[in-house]
């Protein structure tokens, strides 16, 4: 175990930022430091972002479990999408002794301070499916190809349509959204679509009627549903009066619940005007529950569960002084250094198999989907 004890030494009074944590009405479950797990009484500080999202919930309780079973304690907390708070309960949990953190970032740039806190106190840092930029402090990253997933769901849009084999002759109408622009993820999801739908793009097969092509011109800040609709909202009116969208590439299924809003008030989903092609992921329940009432088309679907294995494994060799497995050294630059990753693959999921990969495999039983 890495004797890192008596660099907390000089930080302030665990018991006292303890009571802090409590005030703020932060979650914290798993025992105190003095509680034992692991090899070594180690606790483990998780941060996520919110609890508004039924991923990062179930991520929380996934990585909790998986660490749990190799016998560490741990703290949960969750940031409710306010960096500053997220930035507060990582200093709280390396106040009181944290051995290692697990930390799905807010605002990926807003870390780099109580990070080189972490970094003085000896206390690894995995940075958890979203990369965390502009530091050195930053051990691993677990994540999944974020790449593939954009590919996946172009690669949808341009199958459904009928482009790819030919079956269906443009030219078809598509609006881009993207992720919030203070995840790196952002860019990867739309950088991935973006090479496979751009070619049909540069040959008029699909067209953008409102021009907002850039990815600074589709971003959606927190991820945000609300965001979504109305933008969506906007783009109806401004671009659709006389027209009609046949795709909306959308990249998180709370967007998409937002997007199907406003097309629904538009009244797309009835007679003359069929639902277009929403891409998604997360294979949120929502969202599996709207693909097969059929109108949201398909989902990513990201095995979270897998994904906390992966996090705990890195965090059980970091704190027992070997390498984790990785499998990626060179894509994810955070700006300070190449951050060593391990990525899992995803899985495109619509009506056509949905049971097959998420009931089948486990995720959902039958009944959580009627």
């Amino acid at each position: 175990m890495r004797n890192r004890r008596a660099a907390l030494a000089a930080i302030a009074s665990a018991a006292s930022l303890a009571l802090t944590l409590t005030a703020c009405g932060q979650s914290s479950e798993g025992g105190s430091e003095e509680d034992k797990g692991g090899s070594d009484g180690a606790t483990i500080g998780i941060a996520m972002p919110t609890k508004s999202s039924e991923r990062w919930i179930s991520d929380g309780a996934n990585v909790e479990k998986e660490l749990k079973a190799k016998g560490y304690e741990t703290k949960l907390v969750y940031g409710e999408d306010d960096p500053d708070q997220q930035v507060s309960q990582i200093e709280n949990m390396i106040t009181q002794g944290v051995d290692a953190l697990v930390i799905a970032a807010i605002d990926n740039k807003s870390l780099g301070n109580v990070l080189q806190q972490a970094k003085d106190a000896d206390i690894p840092v995995i940075s958890y499916d979203r990369l965390i930029l502009g530091t050195e402090n930053v051990d691993y990253y677990a994540s999944f190809d974020n790449s593939k997933v954009g590919e996946l769901q172009g690669t949808y849009i341009v199958e459904k349509l009928g482009l790819k084999d030919g079956s269906k002759k443009g030219p078809f109408n598509i609006e881009l959204f993207a992720g919030s622009n203070d995840d790196n993820n952002t860019k990867y999801f739309f950088n991935g679509a973006m090479s496979v739908l751009k070619p049909y793009m540069d040959k008029g097969d699909l067209v953008v009627r409102s021009k907002q092509t850039d990815l600074n011109q589709v971003t959606t800040l927190r991820w945000d549903g609300g965001t979504a609709q109305k933008r969506m909202d906007d783009l109806l009116t401004s671009s659709y009066r006389s027209a009609r969208v046949d795709a909306v590439l959308s990249p998180y299924d709370g967007i998409s619940i937002g997007i199907l809003s406003a097309l629904k008030s538009d009244g797309y989903g009835s007679g003359s005007k069929p639902m277009p092609v929403v891409t998604g992921q997360d294979a949120e329940v929502a969202s599996v529950k709207s693909i097969i009432a059929g109108q949201q088309t398909q989902t990513v679907f990201k095995d979270l569960r897998e994904l906390a294995k992966v996090a705990s494994n890195m965090v059980e060799a970091s704190l027992n002084d070997k390498k984790p497995e990785v499998n990626d050294t060179k894509s994810y630059d955070n700006g300070a250094k190449v951050v060593p990753a391990y990525l899992l693959q995803p899985v495109s999921v619509d009506k056509s198999n949905y049971e097959k990969v998420l009931v089948d495999g486990g995720t959902y039983s039958a009944d959580d989907l009627k």
